[in-house]
């Protein structure tokens, strides 16, 4: 079969024609899909108020403080961090600094790192694929429902994944030329990955240097010996931070929020690395932005829902990233089998490794995770389903003529049809004939490219339009809707607002501060306008005020910072105005013990409806 496809058409060869000068229409193209993308993104932006308080506030201590900026600082007076890594506040704390504290500015760069992944995604799969596969590769990224709901939404998840992808383009172009300084600037894009959230940074690198130990043109000796440089400026970038961190003297910083030690690199390792793999105590662990008991989260869908090989399809996960999931696993194997003769540098063949190895990956990763998940995580893992569904699908296109490369692309057709339709179905309440009006395309596209598409141009053109359409619309709608909704809290989803089958609509939900509380402590003039029993308290509370609260014990309440005694040396200074009663706590920690010694010393108020002690004499 690769010999009956050795032509321009086959699989795996596209890359003769890849790089070569592109039509007139298509910069008008991508102008179109990245406006497209821009209006998606920022249309109505800042209906969702600061998005996750918990991340809006440090930004907000951040443009107060620069050491708040540099550690990721909750509070202004730099009590604590949150818990994670810095990077995703460093852009955003530039952004607010520049053009003020607002919604807008909270969430205005996850839009505009939207976009730029979107254009990223273009160029990488257009240097191996053309520009079509491109077109169709950032385009599928940007209506991918949890893509709209993530870049929409002030999580580091936007970061990273614009991190990552930058990661693969450097990739792409050190296999070109087996050159070294395009695979290090591979290595330092993902170690800045490290520093936006950690470990899951790391699920790409298997895919990164299996494509290159393949298909680099250059001696075994040579490709490996890049790959260690790589490996090393990975370590470089995300490691200098971790060492300025261990290296600051600990009275001088803020505690690392989540960490049992003080330590990000324990943090890393720990919480936000293997207990997240194989969970904590067993498979529970308590904190996060999440605030609830979490392990392998049972039916719990706010938590991935049970683990196992079909989670990615399930009630949790399969609204969110899995509608072109079935088609992409079929486009890869496919891709891989057409070029298994190809030459060893074959640009097609790296770019399915690669994108289909992170792909896999991720997926399976996410899929067996028994700590803390949550369903938009995925976003890391929707650049590489597009990148693969628009390779495969445009390759198998070009082989037409052949009956073989039909059947594949038939039966990518029909997979996106029929998943779409069972999607759709969960939600039968919301744009009903949808789901019909997809399977009805999807089975007359799917018989006509099997049984041979019409050889005129124009018939053409409309057979592949119908197949984009086929695997497209479901995807679109529902990204669509996704970014019509406002939403808040640590644990946001996709989809409609109305008749949510997962019954998770308001989970993670932040609760808001009256606005006698914040009229209160806005006039207060010490270090920390209040002390709270938790970093979510503390952070609704730093909203409201625009003063720095301190979040006894982190998250959950569970984080040993402040202790007892130094709280009191606090109140003894005169640092603290008030202690603000309520919000979520854990066990262990100060948070309890700090409770109680206010209640046993200070007299109580309510102010708002919630209990408030004066700590000042």
């Amino acid at each position: 079969m690769t010999t009956a496809l050795a032509s321009r058409a086959e699989p795996g060869h596209v890359e003769e024609n890849a790089t070569k000068s592109p039509g007139r229409w298509v910069r008008p193209a991508v102008a179109g899909v990245l406006a497209a993308t821009a209006l998606l993104y920022f249309w109505n932006l800042t209906a969702s108020g600061y998005g996750n308080s918990f991340y809006a506030a440090a930004v907000q201590s951040g443009t107060q403080d620069w050491k708040a900026w540099l550690f990721g600082s909750l509070d202004a007076g730099n009590v604590l961090t949150v818990d994670k890594p810095p990077a995703a506040l460093w852009v955003t704390t530039a952004f607010a600094r520049l053009f003020g504290f607002s919604s807008f500015t909270v969430l205005a760069p996850q839009a505009l790192m939207g976009v730029a992944s979107v254009g990223l995604l273009y160029l990488t799969v257009k240097r191996t694929s053309g520009p079509v596969a491109g077109l169709f590769a950032g385009a599928a990224l940007a209506v991918t429902p949890v893509a709209a709901l993530m870049f929409k939404f002030n999580n580091p998840d936007a970061l990273l994944t614009l991190l990552l992808i930058a990661g693969g383009y450097c990739t792409i172009r050190a296999i070109e030329k087996a050159s070294p300084r395009w695979l290090a600037f591979a290595g330092v894009a993902v170690g800045f990955g490290f520093l936006t959230k950690m470990m899951q940074a790391f699920l790409v690198l298997p895919a990164f240097g299996l494509a290159y130990l393949i298909a680099a043109p250059a001696s075994l000796g040579k490709r490996l010996l890049h790959l260690s440089g790589a490996l090393g400026a990975t370590v470089l970038s995300a490691g200098w931070f971790i060492a300025l961190v261990d290296l600051w003297p600990t009275d001088s910083r803020p505690y690392i929020g989540g960490s049992d030690g003080d330590s990000l690199l324990e943090l890393a390792l720990g919480y936000n690395g293997l207990g997240r793999i194989f969970g904590m105590g067993g498979g529970v662990m308590v904190g996060g932005p999440s605030g609830v008991v979490s392990g392998s989260a049972g039916g719990n869908v706010g938590f991935g829902g049970e683990s196992g090989l079909t989670r990615m399809f399930g009630a949790s996960f399969g609204g969110e990233v899995s509608w072109l999931l079935p088609a992409a696993l079929i486009g890869l194997v496919a891709g891989l089998w057409f070029t298994r003769r190809a030459a060893g540098t074959d640009r097609t063949r790296a770019a399915l490794i690669m994108w289909g190895g992170w792909m896999l990956v991720s997926a399976l990763v996410f899929s067996f995770m028994s700590g803390i998940v949550h369903p938009y995580y995925a976003v890391a893992l929707a650049p590489s389903i597009a990148a693969v569904v628009a390779i495969s699908g445009t390759s198998l296109w070009r082989g037409r003529a052949h009956l073989a490369p039909r059947v594949f692309l038939s039966l990518m057709i029909a997979a996106g049809a029929v998943w779409a339709y069972i999607l759709l179905d969960r939600n039968a309440d919301w744009l009903p004939a949808l789901r019909w009006t997809i399977a009805g395309l999807g089975l007359v596209t799917a018989t006509v490219v099997l049984v041979g598409v019409p050889p005129m141009r124009k018939l053409a053109a409309v057979v592949a339009t119908a197949a984009v359409l086929t695997v497209g619309l479901g995807t679109t709608a529902f990204g669509v809707e996704t970014a019509s909704q406002a939403h808040s809290g640590s644990i946001p989803i996709s989809g409609p607002a109305v008749n949510d089958p997962r019954g998770i609509g308001s989970m993670g939900m932040d609760e808001g501060s009256s606005a006698e509380i914040g009229a209160l402590l806005a006039a207060t003039t010490t270090k920390w306008a209040a002390a709270a029993p938790s970093s979510q308290s503390a952070a609704n509370l730093e909203l409201a005020s625009g003063k720095s609260v301190i979040g006894i014990g982190g998250w959950s309440g569970s984080d040993p910072a402040p202790t007892l005694a130094e709280f009191q040396q606090y109140v003894a200074n005169g640092d603290i105005t008030y202690y603000v009663e309520g919000g979520r706590g854990g066990p262990g920690g100060g948070s309890d013990e700090i409770a109680e010694w206010v209640a046993d010393n200070f007299a109580a108020t309510t102010v708002g409806e919630q209990t408030v002690y004066r700590l000042l004499s």
